[in-house]
C-alpha cells in the first residue's frame, strides 16, 4: 500500500532536520579538531575559547542526540536499558493517552458548550429543503425498502401474517361482524336498490318469456278448456305479475318493500343473538383456521404484497415514494413554522448526545488504549517520530549551541579564576 503524500512530506522534513542537526555536530567536531591542532603550534588566546565552545557543543549535541534517539530507537543499535522507550512502553502510552483524552476533553464542562451549540433542527430543515437532498434520501429509502422486501425470510413473514390473522380471527365474533355489516347495508338503503334491481330483472324476464307462461298454462289446463282461454289466462298472469312488480319498483313504501325490510331486521337480529347462528358461523371461522388453510392464505398474501411493493418502488410514479416525499415536505414545512418543536428537538438531541458521550467516555479511552496497544511497536515508534521527530531535532540543534555557550562560559570563568 503506497504511503500517503502527507507522510512522505513529513519524512522528507524529518530527514532534512536530522541532517541539519548532525551536520552541526560534525561542524563542531571539525572546529574542535582544528583548534586543538592549532593550539599545538600557537598560543593565541581566542583559540582556547573556540576549542572550549566546540568541545562543549559536541558534548551537548551527543547528549541530546542520545536523548532524542532513545525515545524511538536503540542508539547505534545497542540495547541500552531505558532506550527505545516508545516501542517498549506502548501499552503504558496507550493507557495514558486514553486517560488524558478522557480526563481533559471528554468531561462535562468541556463538551457542554459544544453540545449546546448543536442546532439539529436547522441543519435538518436546510438539508431536506434542498430538492437534490430530498431526492437522494427518497432514493436511498427506496433501495433499502426493496432490499428488505426482496431479502425478507418468506417463511418468517408468512408465519407472522398467519399468526396475526389467527389472533384477529379468534377475537372476531363472526355473528356480530355479519350483523353489523348488514346493519350498514340497511342504513345506506342498499337493500332497497338490490330489491329494485331484482324486481326490474324479474319483470323483464316475465315479459320476455310470455310464450313459456302460455305453454305452462296450457299444459296444466283441462283438455275441455279452449286454447284461446288458456292464452287469455296466460296473458292475464303475465300482465298481472309485470304490473305488480312495477308497483313494487315504483312505490318506495310498497308493503312488499316494508315486509322485506322487516324480515331483514329480524334476520339481522337473529344472526346477532341466535346461538344457532353463532355456532354455525364459529364453525365456518374454525374451518378457516384449521389445517394449512391459514398458512396458504398468508403465503398468498405475502407473495402478492411483496410483488406489489417491489413493482410500485420500481415504477416511474411510485405511490409509496410520492407519499414519502409528500410526508417529508410536510414535516419540513411544519418544522420551519414551529419554533417550539424546533427547540424541543434541539434540546432532545443535545441531552441525548451529552448523556451518550459521558456514558461512553471510558469506551473512548479503551479505544485509544487498545488501538495504540495493538500497533506494532516499531510502527508506533515510526508514526510518532514522523509526527514530532522534526521538532525534536531542534532539541539537538539547541543542545549543540547551548552546550557550546555553557562550555564557553565555564572556560571563561576558569580563565578569570586562574589569572587572578
Amino acid at each position: 500500500m503506497p504511503e500517503p503524500l502527507n507522510d512522505i512530506i513529513k519524512a522528507q522534513q524529518l530527514k532534512k532536520h536530522k541532517a541539519i542537526a548532525t551536520g552541526l555536530f560534525v561542524l563542531m567536531t571539525l572546529v574542535y579538531v582544528l583548534s586543538t591542532w592549532l593550539l599545538k603550534t600557537r598560543d593565541d588566546i581566542w583559540l582556547g575559547y573556540i576549542k572550549a565552545f566546540a568541545e562543549a557543543a559536541m558534548v551537548g549535541a551527543l547528549a541530546d542526540w542520545f536523548a532524542v534517539t532513545a525515545l524511538f530507537h536503540h542508539p547505534l543499535g545497542i540495547r541500552i536499558p531505558h532506550t527505545n522507550l516508545i516501542e517498549n512502553k506502548k501499552k503504558n502510552i496507550g493507557d495514558n493517552l486514553g486517560g488524558f483524552v478522557v480526563t481533559n476533553f471528554l468531561n462535562g464542562p468541556t463538551i457542554r458548550p459544544y453540545i449546546e451549540k448543536l442546532q439539529v433542527s436547522n441543519l435538518l430543515v436546510q438539508w431536506l429543503d434542498n430538492p437534490k437532498n430530498l431526492s437522494l434520501l427518497v432514493t436511498e429509502i427506496s433501495t433499502i425498502l426493496k432490499n428488505v422486501v426482496r431479502k425478507a425470510d418468506d417463511r418468517l413473514v408468512t408465519q407472522f401474517i398467519s399468526d396475526q390473522s389467527q389472533k384477529l380471527l379468534k377475537e372476531i365474533k363472526l355473528n356480530s361482524a355479519v350483523a353489523s355489516g348488514l346493519d350498514i347495508i340497511m342504513e345506506r338503503g342498499d337493500q332497497t336498490r338490490i330489491l329494485s334491481y331484482l324486481v326490474t330483472k324479474l319483470r323483464g324476464y316475465i315479459i320476455e318469456n310470455e310464450t313459456m307462461v302460455r305453454e305452462r298454462v296450457k299444459k296444466e289446463s283441462h283438455f275441455l278448456i279452449p286454447g284461446f282461454v288458456d292464452n287469455l289466462i296466460a296473458t292475464k298472469i303475465t300482465n298481472g305479475l309485470a304490473n305488480y312488480l312495477s308497483e313494487i319498483d315504483q312505490d318506495p313504501d310498497h308493503k312488499v318493500r316494508q315486509e322485506v325490510n322487516q324480515q331483514l331486521v329480524r334476520f339481522i337480529e337473529d344472526i346477532r343473538t341466535s346461538p344457532a347462528w353463532q355456532a354455525e358461523l364459529e364453525d365456518i371461522k374454525n374451518s378457516l383456521l384449521s389445517g394449512d388453510k391459514i398458512q396458504q392464505y398468508a403465503s398468498s398474501v405475502w407473495r402478492h404484497l411483496q410483488a406489489a411493493i417491489i413493482n410500485d418502488l420500481e415504477g416511474q410514479e411510485s405511490s409509496i415514494l410520492l407519499y414519502l416525499q409528500k410526508t417529508i415536505r410536510e414535516m419540513v414545512a411544519n418544522l420551519k413554522n414551529d419554533p417550539a418543536f424546533q427547540q424541543k428537538m434541539n434540546k432532545w438531541v443535545q441531552r441525548t448526545a451529552y448523556k451518550y458521550i459521558l456514558k461512553n467516555t471510558s469506551k473512548v479511552g479503551d479505544l485509544i488504549s487498545n488501538t495504540v496497544g495493538n500497533w506494532q511497536g516499531k510502527e508506533l515508534s515510526n508514526k510518532l517520530e514522523l509526527e514530532v521527530g522534526k521538532d525534536l531535532q531542534f532539541i539537538r540543534i539547541n543542545g549543540t549551541l547551548v552546550g557550546g555557550l555553557v562550555g564557553l562560559l565555564i572556560y571563561t570563568i576558569t580563565r578569570l579564576i586562574e589569572n587572578n
